[in-house]
């Protein structure tokens, strides 16, 4: 017999860096859920992310043990990285504030190809495309 489900929390973290302190912390405590013992495991499983913020989904059980399923990094975070900005442009349509390249926008979308809502990797190009021209950030080759 599978285990119920009580409750399914979503969170976004520092990759290898996450601690007790909010967001984790209250949103965790709440449920019962051992707070340690949860950021130590996230920190263990994320420790190659290095600092990257992380979508993670925890599952909360009856008997208050849990389960998480780690997502990939949201692609404004990669691009972000990629064009080497800050954040994005407060007027995109006017105001460009950085630049990638084709083959990066490629490899972002391969990285996020999961969690994406696309049948192959040119349409999941796209999305990216879409979401760095919504931050100012500029595709050219």
């Amino acid at each position: 017999m599978a285990k119920e489900v009580l409750v399914k929390i979503k969170l976004q973290a520092s990759g290898g860096k996450a601690t007790p302190a909010p967001p984790i912390g209250p949103a965790l405590g709440q449920h019962g859920i051992n707070i340690g013992q949860f950021v130590s495991q996230f920190n263990e499983r994320t420790k190659d992310m290095n600092g990257t913020t992380v979508p993670v989904v925890i599952s909360l059980y009856a008997d208050k043990s849990f389960t998480f399923e780690v997502k990939s990094p949201p692609a404004a975070v990669l691009l972000k990285q990629a064009a080497e900005v800050a954040k994005g442009s407060g007027v995109p349509n006017k105001e460009k504030v950085g630049k990638v390249t084709p083959e990066q926008v490629r490899k972002i979308a391969e990285t996020k190809f999961e969690d994406l809502n696309a049948f192959d990797l040119d349409q999941a190009a796209k999305i990216i495309e879409g979401t760095a021209r919504s931050m100012g950030i500029e595709v050219a080759g």
